[in-house]
């Protein structure tokens, strides 16, 4: 199975690309940050975990580090091949039927903000056909300037500089968001689609898959815990 390439996807530099332009031993460098503890600190000690989107597995690796069982899913066989410890998947997201409940749905790096909403609305709708009575979703969305505080950099203490050189209106309310890694040794560059979404929209757009907001679990907004619609109602 070869996945199909995402429109408005592109990624350059050594290594791997996937369809969907990360690369692949860009992600194998980059340092887990504040994730793990940010969901081991909403969610029940040990809970069975599935992460959408896991890439070579920086957060996997941590959270089963914690004690949590996790199943990793991810499009790019490359990306799988990294990761350890944990079951993996092959499958796109919006795609994926595994016939199972989980304690916890991971829709991390972003993923909500896709440029095509009927990707966004297939996202959710996995997250939901997944989750376990009870459960929750954890989901990252965007700060609230990162289409508008541009360009920018962070210079992180591993040694590397992370830059968003442009955000571009492509049409619809998507913009185009080019980013740069500059390593001593090497650069990679990605391009990719993504959707703002102020608090209300992305609260609707949760709404709109049968998900409601339970809290938000970080001060800036950008980490959510959310639950089925109905779930103490």
């Amino acid at each position: 199975m070869k996945p199909r390439k995402r429109e408005g996807y592109e990624g350059t530099g050594p290594g791997a690309i996937t369809p969907d332009g990360c690369a692949v031993e860009l992600y194998a460098r980059l340092p887990v940050g504040d994730e793990p503890d940010v969901i081991a600190a909403a969610v029940p000690a040990g809970a069975r975990v599935l992460e959408l989107g896991s890439g070579v597995g920086r957060v996997t690796h941590a959270l089963l580090e914690r004690g949590f069982t996790v199943t990793a899913v991810d499009e790019s066989a490359e990306m799988l091949e990294r990761v350890r410890g944990a079951r993996t998947v092959r499958a796109p997201i919006e795609e994926l039927r595994l016939d199972e409940t989980f304690d916890v749905v991971l829709l991390a790096s972003f993923l909500v903000h896709a440029g095509d909403p009927e990707v966004r609305r297939g996202l959710l709708r996995t997250c939901v056909r997944h989750l376990a009575e009870g459960g929750c979703v954890l989901i990252q969305r965007e700060g609230e300037d990162h289409h508008t505080d541009v360009p920018r950099e962070r210079v992180d203490p591993a040694g590397f500089t992370v830059r968003i050189v442009s955000v571009e209106p492509v049409g619809d309310g998507v913009h185009a968001v080019h980013a740069e890694y500059a390593f001593p040794d090497a650069v990679w560059t990605q391009t990719f689609r993504s959707r703002p979404l102020t608090r209300e929209r992305f609260e609707e757009a949760l709404e709109e898959e049968g998900l409601r907001v339970d809290r938000y679990l970080t001060q800036d907004g950008m980490w959510v815990r959310a639950v089925a619609a109905t779930a103490g109602d």
